[in-house]
């Protein structure tokens, strides 16, 4: 990851980072995440993001069996989590967009971004397709 954010924001493609899904109890701990934003800004990355699993029964039906075969003590969790829902509950999110953001300001990922995309795209105008 951090190579390929590195190269593309050097040939002048604003390049990123996009974590997801989020797994509970796998890829959640705040450390991991920490160690991840730290990584993407020390590659240039110009955002970091990160989005919660859901899970559709389409989804779980691959997933789950995969969690069996692999991590046989976190199954019953994700099937109570999930039971009657695709997405965790609300709270998680939140609390999960608050670290991330939490991160960014710590290591300096996407202010001056977002400051200058803005002022680029009120710059540009719109082309024609046609």
């Amino acid at each position: 990851m951090s190579e390929a954010v590195r190269q593309l924001n050097l040939a002048g493609v604003d390049a990123g980072v996009i974590c997801a899904p989020v797994l509970p109890e796998i890829t959640d701990r705040p450390r991991d995440l920490e160690a991840l934003v730290k990584a993407a800004s020390k590659a240039g990355a110009k955002y970091i993001f990160a989005n919660p699993l859901f899970l559709k029964p389409c989804s779980a039906a691959v997933f789950l069996p995969f969690l069996e075969e692999h991590l046989p003590d976190l199954v019953q969790f994700y099937r109570t989590r999930y039971a009657d829902r695709a997405f965790l509950p609300k709270g998680y999110g939140q609390r999960l967009s608050q670290l991330m953001a939490a991160l960014r300001r710590k290591y300096g990922i996407g202010d001056q971004h977002a400051r200058s995309s803005r002022a680029v795209h009120m710059a540009v105008a719109q082309m024609e397709l046609f």
